[in-house]
């Protein structure tokens, strides 16, 4: 029996745990962590720090009550790795404007699991999209939880249902629906500001991408974590690279990167492999087209959304 005050998005995030196999549990976390959004996710901000207390007894009883195991290891290409992380169950993949653009104007439904040379994860790489056309525009809760946090507030992306009905309903105030030329609007107007786009994936988000976010590293809390050496990002699949012919110094790029990942010697700009992720933001940033991307097999496959069945 339905209850009446129970919302229709509740109802069908319960219906699509229940149709994947997942547990009660992963549903009430998922509902948790959309649900309360602003306070799950703003744990990582400054604006609020009293909420931080809970956060370790948070990790420890999710631990303790739906652990991880060895199957569900991080390997980031070591068959050996078994350690679990917490990016096996939530992690995101920078994409270029061009991905990022295909992706927003994907209007049909598509059920793919991708191969772990794009996403090498194991809890969450499907894209299964459910009414694609629908795409709720939200506040970011990272920059939500930050005192002075990088503006526009409202950059954050969810893309199909039932996530993009369900934010919808439960924070009415904070969202809204848009069609996909805005949502191209806003990413590369973000881009433009030296934002990085990734495609988010999330276990309790039925393992599949549900949302499109920008991101700084001064607000995002999962860049924080990447920072601090969590692998909550993988790699584009490719890696920017320089014509040092074409630059100038002026240091643009540099300036833009996120990752730090652009350096300065007497030749010019050079690229820190070992820290770019291919997002593409600096290519954006440079008025002498002096920087590209290349494929970089070694950090894995690009998320070619034309290739998707």
């Amino acid at each position: 029996m339905e209850l009446p005050f129970v919302k229709q998005s509740t109802r069908d995030y319960y219906r699509a745990c229940r149709d994947k196999g997942l547990s009660l549990f992963d549903f009430i976390h998922g509902y948790v962590y959309a649900r309360w959004c602003y306070h799950y996710i703003g744990l990582a901000g400054d604006r609020n720090p009293w909420w931080r207390w809970l956060w370790v007894p948070l990790v420890f009883i999710i631990d303790r009550v739906h652990p991880f195991n060895e199957t569900d290891a991080h390997r980031s290409g070591d068959p050996n790795q078994t350690k679990a992380t917490w990016s096996d169950a939530y992690h995101g993949k920078p994409l270029p404007l061009n991905e990022a653009t295909k992706l927003i104007r994907l209007d049909r439904p598509v059920n793919t699991v991708l191969p772990e040379t794009v996403l090498p994860y194991t809890r969450a790489r499907e894209i299964i999209l459910n009414n694609p056309e629908r795409i709720t525009l939200m506040e970011c809760p990272c920059r939500a939880g930050m005192k002075n946090p990088c503006t526009p507030l409202d950059v954050c992306l969810i893309v199909g249902d039932p996530f993009a009905s369900f934010i919808l309903e439960h924070h009415p105030d904070k969202t809204r629906t848009i069609s996909a030329d805005e949502a191209l609007a806003i990413v590369r107007a973000e881009q433009a500001r030296g934002h990085v786009t990734h495609a988010f994936f999330k276990d309790v988000a039925l393992g599949r991408f549900f949302a499109i976010c920008n991101f700084c590293a001064c607000c995002c809390g999962a860049m924080k974590a990447h920072a601090m050496g969590i692998p909550m990002l993988c790699s584009s699949g490719y890696l920017a690279q320089v014509d040092q012919d074409l630059c100038t110094k002026c240091g643009t790029c540099a300036q833009k990167c996120q990752f730090k990942a652009i350096g300065f010697d007497k030749n010019g700009a050079f690229v820190r492999e070992d820290r770019c992720m291919g997002c593409g933001v600096c290519t954006l940033s440079c008025s002498k087209d002096a920087i590209s991307l290349r494929l970089a097999p070694e950090k894995g496959e690009p998320l070619l959304v034309d290739r998707l069945s």
